[in-house]
C-alpha cells in the first residue's frame, strides 16, 4: 500500500484531534457544541487553514470584531495572528484545521 489512510472521528461531543502532524502539515479536526471553543492564541509560525464543515464559526482575529462563517467557508489566517475561535450558536460547529507548512516546535535551551 503506498497511501497512508486517516480516519476522522465521528461524534457529537467536544473533540480536537490531530489526524495528521508531520514535518509538511498539521492536519486537526474540531467539533465544538454551543460556548465551546479554542483558548485565544497566536497561530505559531505557520499559515492556518481553516474549513468550517457544519454550523456557523465565530472568531475573533487580531483587534477585529468578531466575524461569523457558515459551512463552506475555508479561511486563511495568517501566522502570528492573534485567534479564538468558538461556537456562539445552537448548531454543532466541525472544523478542519490545517497548518501549513508544519510549525516548527521551539529549540528549548539546555
Amino acid at each position: 500500500m503506498i497511501e497512508q489512510v486517516f480516519k476522522l472521528t465521528a461524534q457529537n461531543e467536544r473533540l480536537t484531534e490531530k489526524v495528521i502532524g508531520d514535518d509538511h502539515i498539521h492536519y486537526m479536526h474540531m467539533i465544538f457544541n454551543k460556548g465551546e471553543g479554542t483558548p485565544t492564541h497566536f497561530t505559531n509560525a505557520t499559515y492556518v487553514y481553516m474549513t468550517v464543515v457544519r454550523g456557523r464559526l465565530s472568531i475573533n482575529l487580531g483587534d477585529q470584531e468578531t466575524a461569523v462563517y457558515e459551512a463552506g467557508t475555508v479561511l486563511k489566517i495568517p501566522f502570528d495572528t492573534k485567534m479564538e475561535a468558538t461556537n456562539q450558536h445552537d448548531d454543532q460547529l466541525e472544523l478542519i484545521v490545517i497548518k501549513a507548512p508544519a510549525p516548527i516546535a521551539p529549540v528549548k535551551k539546555a
